[in-house]
């Protein structure tokens, strides 16, 4: 079955380094688009960085730029995203998405999302 297992968070002072992992199974890994989203308490789901299946292309949100990389690795069916200068507001359940259109069909992947949690 589908499996997508987040890996790498914790407890971090500010200015610290954090890299995620989300191992995945049960999908052709290389076909579908990885996405990190967020969710802080109190707050709306936030999308942080994608990555086009194959790599090509990536892109991060305004909020994480210059500080948050996203790379995947098809051979290990993994994506990661490396995390540095951590601040406060970094503080969130971290989780991965994978998705792909199939014809008309929209499939898409959760993982069940770790804490990170940055302390000033």
């Amino acid at each position: 079955q589908v499996q997508l297992v987040e890996s790498g968070g914790g407890l971090v002072q500010s200015g610290g380094s954090l890299r995620l992992s989300c191992a995945t199974s049960g999908f052709t890994f290389s076909l579908y688009a990885m996405t990190w989203y967020r969710r802080a308490p109190g707050k709306e789901r936030e999308l942080v960085a994608g990555i086009s299946s194959g790599g090509g292309s990536t892109n991060v949100a305004d909020s994480v730029k210059g500080r948050f990389t996203i790379s995947r690795d098809d051979a290990k069916n993994t994506v990661y995203l490396q995390m540095n200068s951590l601040k406060p507001e970094d503080t969130a359940v971290y989780s991965c998405n994978a998705a792909r259109w199939i014809d008309i069909t929209h499939r898409n992947y959760w993982g069940q999302g770790t804490q990170v949690t940055v302390s000033s």
